[in-house]
């Protein structure tokens, strides 16, 4: 069995969302939590969360990869207990049942996102468009020979979905030329 847990390859989630999950946490999508929101409203940081946020079920915080990992039954029944409890005591559940069974579907669909490899990083993209929210996930491939020690230096992205914006990271660091 394989589940999601939050990974941090560098400080930068801390200053992105307003609170950032521990590392090593278990994950799952989280875009329950903006089911009374509309995404094209939000701002800063809770517009960080939801474009791009795993939700760290322990902290209930947010990380913008997830890392596939192997996991027991123990791992899978404390996950769905640990959310379920989440979703009653943060989120107003009615009560544990009706919070179980929604932790249970929660956490089948972060176990869908766990078909490659172990060690695989996922990240997610979130858009919302006429109350609908839209999900996309990408799995991050290492380059050949390389480890989790730079965020950022070994990052293919697998998939042709393209998340919105024109922005190209090569292009920050150059002089602006005159037109």
């Amino acid at each position: 069995m394989k589940l999601l847990r939050t990974i941090a390859l560098d400080p930068s989630d801390t200053f992105v969302f307003d609170v950032a999950a521990e590392p090593g946490e278990w994950a799952v999508s989280g875009a329950f939590r903006f089911w009374d929101c509309d995404g094209a409203t939000l701002e800063g940081k809770a517009r960080a969360a939801f474009r791009g946020g795993f939700l760290g079920v322990q902290s209930w915080g947010w990380s913008t990869l997830a890392q596939i990992v192997p996991a027991t039954a123990d791992d899978y029944h404390g996950l769905v207990d640990l959310l379920a409890r989440q979703l009653v005591d943060r989120f107003g559940a009615p009560d544990m049942a009706a919070a179980k069974t929604a932790a249970e579907e929660e956490v089948a669909f972060a176990q869908s996102l766990c078909s490659h490899p172990i060690s695989s990083l996922i990240a997610v993209h979130r858009t919302s468009s006429d109350g609908e929210v839209r999900e996309s996930f990408r799995r991050l491939q290492l380059r050949e020979g390389q480890g989790h020690s730079k965020a950022f230096s070994f990052m293919e992205m697998e998939d042709d979905v393209q998340p919105d914006g024109d922005l190209k990271l090569a292009d920050l660091g150059r002089e602006p030329t005159d037109r």
